[in-house]
């Protein structure tokens, strides 16, 4: 029980600090190491600004910013989901946490990598 009340509470605070603080402005927030060092957007470039727009509820822009992120969020309430009823629902766990859906998403993980530095997006 400790636990989870201290994972909550950091995502508290981390969730102040995105909402307080823009990643576009602020030192704080590191940049990119690989899109700093060859130019070419991860797939994870955005996040944090998506994160930020997110909060403030402007989810155009966050879109714009990683559209994957942003996709993927229903997805992670499912698994969060998942993950706390683990024990009173373990078929939706187990459904879940199989090897089709996972290589499934690193498919689109690599995809939308390979798709958002041809196209720019």
């Amino acid at each position: 029980m400790k636990k989870k009340i201290w994972g909550i509470g950091i995502l508290i605070l981390l969730g102040g600090i995105y909402f307080i603080l823009n990643p576009s402005y602020s030192a704080l927030f590191p940049k990119c190491p690989f899109l700093v060092l060859t130019g070419l957007k991860c797939p994870g470039c955005g996040s944090q600004r998506a994160i930020h727009q997110l909060l403030h509820l402007d989810f155009i822009e966050a879109f714009k910013l990683n559209a994957l992120l942003v996709l993927s969020l229903p997805v992670i309430g499912v698994l969060l989901y998942a993950e706390w009823t683990r024990k009173r629902k373990p078929n939706l766990y187990i459904r879940l946490n199989n090897l089709k859906f996972m290589w499934g998403y690193f498919i689109l993980v690599i995809c939308w990598w390979i798709g958002r530095n041809i196209f720019q997006v």
